[in-house]
């Protein structure tokens, strides 16, 4: 049977079926404004013309309204914009879910990547107990985080999964209900998430979809790559961080992070005995049916109460279905015996804790504390730290750290907030490990991570408060910018040098995990360095930690589009080669990256699958060449160039004041999608340093220059071709996939940018300069990459990539002129001498509600 080509597949499964289905849903009357479904149409036209012409947004609304509404109110044309942004965030949605339900189809689900592709290669080429090997040892991580880069409420996501289910059984009327209920239910929250709405709503996906595909995928290596039926390495783990993640958001207290681990432990009680009752329909056999209504009994009241009388352990739970499978096995011709070893698995992959709650806080935050914590300890009179502590050197201060073993009886003697929660949360660690399993709550993360010092604050506080005896938490320090990433290799060599921290690592089973920052990175260092400074800084710290015999575990911050470090993930972790430890593969998803890349079945399935041999793609012998020397000078001289031309566009003195007032930047705090402030600090002044990657990440894709994703790589290019040396970049780019890969995403970044939407910024007599240096560094990155790859055009490789974007892209252009055309009326009506506070209001809902669509159709950005 021949396959059509992935671009028609697509073609065939998502762009027709679209059309069809949204002219149906263009017809359906959501309102008392008639005809917006009419009118929409031609909107977008005049858009796509107006562009074309060279009008800018003002001019593209105003012929708008003069062609078609003339005789409108100005009220009611208002009104009208607000329609059009509210069909075209369904109309997101409808998108989003025939490419969900086309997932399959357009993707091989049993092609290059997939766990049965690398069975049968394995297989071939006789390496199967090979392959066994690194199962063994083998991890991948996906940690789900909180951040704000997706902004469907529940209801929301509720009608995305049922209109998905009704698409794909082609069910017409239970569709036009379906857009009925889109079209009435709101889509932006009144007001802010609690950190633990923002756990329930990731817990749904812990439910729906993770629940059964890690399970599928265990299950098949079990019983197709080892073939025994054994409890092997569980390969694929959780990590969850609403409701442990403190960094810059003082909404979430120890108690938030206590419900958190009580919830997630409820869901996964409450998943058992889902899968008990059904097994109970299935082993209605002597000597086993009432051994599973018993269980089914326990395991209910459980669920519903923690604190029931009756209750079992995992242990417990685990030994007694074993024990069932005993029987079955040997006195009932081993019938349902898979659907037993499926819950078996599951109970081994996902305990009695679901998912791993990470805690992080920043590290100046920690200092503060331990400063505080210190003094008190000191004014006690019997402790192990001297009274000159804060006047000793780094070196002294470490080695007191490390010894410390201090006691605090009461931790309520602490009045300051920020002492007081701290410390409790800690204490929240020891208590869910308590309840949930020691997998419960095992890692605390520093952000911020600059010094050893940090490490061993951290590190002694853990034991003065709650770890006496054992230390059963891994302490993640993460390193964020370019200078941080610099200095990481020496400041785990200051840790391993260090014996009772070595001692502890010995005892965690000779492993230390360290997290590396993508967006923050970015933020600071630019596409190509932000990279580049990361994969040096893996590298050296590969070369540290194994000449002390560690393993060290990378955790990458990676987020979703390219600019925050994501992009097209697997091939990422696949180019890395034989110079960075690879035995785990930990990274952050986040947002829409969530929903895109694992908000289905099929689309969990593939991308975990594609996610563990990408990992193993570099120790299965396929990509065992490191960069030659040549190649490591031209790749570090690109990195230094765009660096510099990043660092010198940033020290511009427009870049603060364009950003504040030509970009969405400060309406992302009104937006109520995530529970945490949208800057660190609560100084009215914009400070750098201060800004979340987030909002920053995002204004520069809501003006469609996504500068964060490609600003310096042309200028980088260019120093090549005007000294005559293209060559070696072209060399580069043709022996590593690393550099390839990093310059795919960018082109990625290049394509979801369109630069017509705010060329009239160009003749401003303010930022028209700033705006021309932005528009030359693209034109110049478009040329040049188009150039080195010898494609015609911008993703030429990725077809279906290309088109799902230009979709999207072409969906939100109303949104996104109505959007401009707003932020001009803002910035004219604070010029004028009595400013309209009112009008002012109405325009700037208008930029807030804009942004919600637009973010969410970019989710293709992982």
């Amino acid at each position: 049977m021949s396959v059509e080509p992935k671009l028609t597949r697509f073609k065939q499964n998502v762009l027709s079926k679209y059309q069809i289905y949204n002219s149906i849903f263009m017809t359906l009357p959501f309102d008392a404004i008639t005809k917006t479904g009419v009118l929409l149409p031609l909107f977008h036209e005049t858009c796509e013309k107006g562009f074309k012409k060279g009008d800018d947004p003002t001019t593209i609304v105003d012929t708008f309204f003069e062609k078609y509404q003339g005789r409108r109110s100005k009220e009611s044309q208002i009104n009208l914009l607000f329609r059009f942004i509210q069909y075209i965030e369904r109309q997101v949605v409808l998108f989003d879910a025939i490419e969900d339900v086309a997932f399959p189809v357009v993707n091989n689900m049993e092609g290059i990547g997939t766990l049965r592709n690398l069975k049968e290669s394995a297989n071939s080429e006789n390496k199967l107990e090979e392959l066994k090997k690194y199962l063994e040892e083998f991890k991948v991580r996906i940690v789900l985080t909180a951040h704000p880069t997706q902004f469907y409420p529940g209801s929301v996501l509720g009608i995305i999964t049922d209109l998905t289910k009704a698409i794909k059984e082609n069910n017409l009327s239970e569709i036009n209900n379906l857009f009925g209920q889109l079209g009435k239910t709101p889509f932006f929250k009144h007001k802010k998430p609690t950190p633990y709405d923002e756990a329930k709503s990731l817990i749904w996906y812990l439910e729906n979809v993770f629940y059964k595909s890690f399970g599928e995928i265990y299950n098949y290596i079990q019983q197709n790559i080892y073939d025994d039926g054994k409890k092997h390495n569980e390969i694929i783990n959780i990590g969850f961080w609403p409701g442990g993640d403190r960094d810059g958001n003082p909404f979430v207290k120890p108690d938030t992070t206590l419900k958190v681990a009580k919830k997630l432990k409820q869901s996964i009680i409450k998943k058992y005995y889902e899968d008990v009752k059904y097994l109970r329909r299935k082993l209605t056999f002597r000597g086993v049916e009432d051994r599973i209504i018993k269980l089914e009994t326990i395991l209910y009241s459980y669920s519903i109460n923690l604190k029931a009388e009756e209750k079992i352990s995992s242990k417990e739970l685990i030994k007694e279905l074993l024990s069932i499978r005993n029987i079955v096995v040997t006195e009932h011709q081993s019938l349902y015996v898979g659907e037993l070893n499926n819950l078996i698995n599951r109970i081994h992959l996902f305990g009695y804790y679901f998912a791993t709650l990470d805690i992080r806080q920043d590290s100046r935050i920690h200092h503060d504390v331990f400063t505080t914590v210190i003094d008190h300890l000191i004014e006690t009179g019997n402790s192990s730290f001297p009274n000159n502590y804060h006047d000793l050197s780094e070196e002294e201060q470490i080695e007191i750290l490390s010894k410390a073993n201090d006691n605090i009886a009461d931790l309520d003697v602490f009045e300051d907030e920020m002492v007081n929660n701290t410390l409790k949360t800690i204490a929240a660690i020891k208590d869910i490990q308590k309840a949930n399993g020691e997998k419960g709550a095992n890692r605390y993360i520093i952000s911020n991570n600059q010094t050893a010092l940090n490490v061993m604050q951290l590190f002694a506080m853990l034991k003065i408060v709650a770890f006496k005896d054992a230390l059963t938490v891994d302490v993640v320090p993460l390193f964020e910018t370019i200078t941080d990433l610099e200095n990481a290799p020496e400041v785990m060599e200051q840790l391993y040098t260090n014996p009772e921290y070595m001692a502890h690592l010995k005892a965690r089973g000779s492993k230390q995990t360290i997290m590396l920052g993508f967006s923050d990175g970015t933020k600071d260092g630019g596409y190509l360095m932000a990279n580049w400074g990361i994969f040096k800084a893996k590298e050296l710290l590969t070369e540290m930690s194994r000449k002390y015999d560690i393993t060290a575990i990378f955790f990458d911050g990676r987020g979703g589009p390219p600019a925050r470090g994501g992009g097209k993930t697997h091939q990422f972790y696949s180019s890395l080669g034989p110079t960075i430890e690879d035995k785990e593969v930990q990274l952050t998803i986040q947002g829409q990256t969530i929903s895109s890349n694992f908000g289905t079945l099929d689309s969990s399935k593939y991308n975990l699958e594609q996610l563990i041999t990408s990992g193993l793609f570099n120790s299965f012998g396929k990509n065992k060449s490191a960069m030659s020397p040549d190649d490591k000078a031209v790749m570090n001289d690109l990195a230094e160039t765009s660096y510099q031309t990043y660092k010198d566009f940033k020290s511009h003195p427009m870049f603060i004041p364009y950003l504040e007032r030509m970009s969405t930047l400060k309406y992302y705090a009104k937006t109520n999608i995530g529970s945490r402030p949208s800057k660190r600090s609560k100084s009215d002044k914009l400070i750098f340093s201060d800004l979340r990657a987030i909002p920053f990440v995002g204004s520069w894709s809501q003006l469609k220059q996504n500068v964060p994703g490609f600003y310096g790589v042309g200028t980088a290019l260019k120093a090549y071709e005007d000294r005559g040396e293209f060559d070696k970049v072209e060399q580069l780019y043709n022996n590593s996939k690393f550099f390839k890969t990093l310059l795919e995403n960018s082109m990625m970044s290049l394509t979801k940018s369109f630069f017509d939407l705010t060329k009239y910024m160009s003749k401003d007599e303010e930022f028209g300069d700033f705006w021309n240096i932005i528009y030359e560094e693209y034109i110049t990155t478009k040329r040049l990459l188009l150039k080195l790859t010898g494609y015609e055009a911008l993703m030429e490789n990725e077809p279906s990539g290309k088109a799902s974007i230009e979709v999207r892209e072409s969906i939100v252009l109303p949104l996104l002129t109505i959007q401009q055309y707003a932020l001009k009326k803002i910035q004219e009506l604070q010029k004028a001498e009595v400013k309209d506070e009112e009008q002012i209001k109405i325009f700037e809902k208008i930029v807030t509600r804009s942004l919600f669509g637009n973010i969410n159709a970019s989710r293709n950005s992982a």
